[in-house]
């Protein structure tokens, strides 16, 4: 079941195709990171909400990495080669979707941020009861300069659509620019791509020229407008960081409106599917990697940093700690400065406030982790578990080397490497008695004193 209700069956025709030299970069340009996420798993996320039939995805070069990025997804995926241009490439799509008779989405790779909201206004201008052949997407950037023109009235019917480098001084004044995302019925599409030429400066098969086409058959096609930050390019890394900073910039204003304290919002980092409670407290430079749910109530102090984990209502988390995969860390428990926390779960009101490394274990309800603690899990080959138990208390700068459990109630000693289990209420001492020598210290003083004087 969809989020959205679609007017048809659609498919969708993602453009991937383009070399990305900009970008520098071994990694397909469409799959590189923002929020976490790779541009393109960020718009099939978006198509995914309206429930495709189909989703074919055109690429050029770096087949294999786009291959295994939708290998879970079951998306189709077509070549082209050579790369003669929009047009061309959409068509490679034609024999991936045969036999489909529904509407088609046309999106690209590298303009990641289309709303889901927005391909539905689409695929429903689409069937309003002018039936367009084909619904443009259009957007007002803040320079139009070289982005084609759309030539439209007041009802979004276009009457023309013109490369600015085509267009008269009338036509280049005009504001609404091509986004190239289309919707056109598959009927339609391939019957009209057929007949696209290339007899052009560069020739190549511009997809745009469908909308003329199908003018020049006494058809008609509209557009829809849109903010120009969700068809936003990236064709650079400078882009890409454009792109990211806007997409943070929007969900910081999100998180303040929906309950959230940012002390310093422009400093904090959140990942696509981060989740934050009511009442939550962020302080000025966190970072969250994806996974991360906190509940109502937590503090998330400065300089702290959140991969895949679990933080329950009025924890306090940081100042400089590290959360990691698998820690979840229950209601109001602590975890302080320069602590690091991996697949572990903390116990409601247990602290671990200090200098320290939990590791593949539990702590108990209650429980407190001394200064310079570390649970040694690993031994070179395999991972183990320590277990705290509620209540217990471990002293300062112990060593717990798994696999180990210390009881319910149990204290470990300062300074301690323990190597055996606990049991409950116990006190365990793993350290040589302490020796004392009266007057010791006068004396060694007094005796390097004169060896410095004599010179060693």
């Amino acid at each position: 079941m969809t989020e959205h209700a679609t007017p048809a069956p659609f498919a969708t025709v993602i453009l991937a195709a383009g070399k990305g030299t900009r970008m520098k970069s071994d990694t397909h340009k469409v799959l590189h990171p923002i929020a976490g996420r790779p541009m393109l798993s960020h718009l099939l996320a978006s198509v995914e909400a309206l429930g495709p039939v189909a989703e074919v995805i055109v690429v050029g070069h770096g087949r294999e990495q786009i291959e295994k990025a939708v290998a879970e997804r079951g998306a189709r995926v077509a070549t082209q080669e050579p790369q003669l241009g929009t047009g061309h490439a959409v068509q490679q799509a034609e024999a991936s979707l045969e036999g489909f008779e529904g509407d088609i989405l046309i999106l690209y790779g590298d303009v990641p941020m289309v709303p889901t909201e927005t391909m539905a206004r689409m695929l429903e201008r689409l069937h309003a009861e002018d039936a367009p052949a084909v619904v443009v997407l259009g957007f007002r950037p803040p320079v139009p300069g070289a982005y084609g023109r759309v030539i439209a009235d007041e009802t979004g019917v276009i009457s023309k659509m013109v490369e600015a480098k085509d267009a008269t001084s009338e036509e280049y004044a005009v504001t609404l620019c091509n986004s190239g995302l289309m919707a056109v019925r598959s009927a339609d599409l391939w019957p009209l791509l057929a007949r696209v030429g290339n007899d052009n400066a560069a020739d190549e098969y511009y997809l745009v020229d469908i909308v003329n086409l199908a003018q020049a058959d006494g058809r008609k096609s509209a557009v829809i407008e849109t903010e120009a930050w969700e068809v936003a390019g990236v064709n650079s890394r400078a882009e890409l960081a454009g792109v990211e900073a806007e997409w943070q910039g929007r969900r910081r204003a999100q998180a303040m409106a929906d309950g959230v304290t940012l002390v310093a919002p422009e400093t904090v980092w959140f990942a696509y599917d981060t989740v934050v409670g009511r009442d939550v407290t962020i302080e000025q430079n966190v970072v969250f990697a994806p996974g991360v749910t906190v509940a109502d109530g937590a503090v998330i102090r400065a300089f702290t940093h959140l991969e895949k984990a679990e933080i329950g209502a009025g924890a306090l988390i940081g100042p400089y700690a590290r959360l990691r995969p698998g820690a979840k860390i229950g209601t109001k428990a602590h975890i302080g400065n320069f602590v690091e926390v991996k697949n572990v779960t903390v116990g409601e009101g247990a602290k671990a406030n200090h200098l320290t490394y939990l590791g593949d274990g539990e702590v108990g309800a209650g429980a407190n982790i001394g200064a310079g603690t570390i649970f040694c899990n690993y031994d070179g080959f395999l991972k183990y578990r320590t277990i705290v138990g509620e209540g217990a208390f471990i002293g300062s700068n112990s060593a717990l080397v798994a696999p180990v459990t210390i009881g319910k109630g149990a204290i470990v000693a300062a300074g301690a490497v323990v190597t055996k289990d606990v049991a409950p209420e116990a006190l365990a001492l793993v350290r040589p008695n302490q020796e004392e020598k009266p007057g010791w210290a006068t004396r060694f003083r007094a005796r390097m004193s004169e060896r410095k004087k004599s010179g060693g």
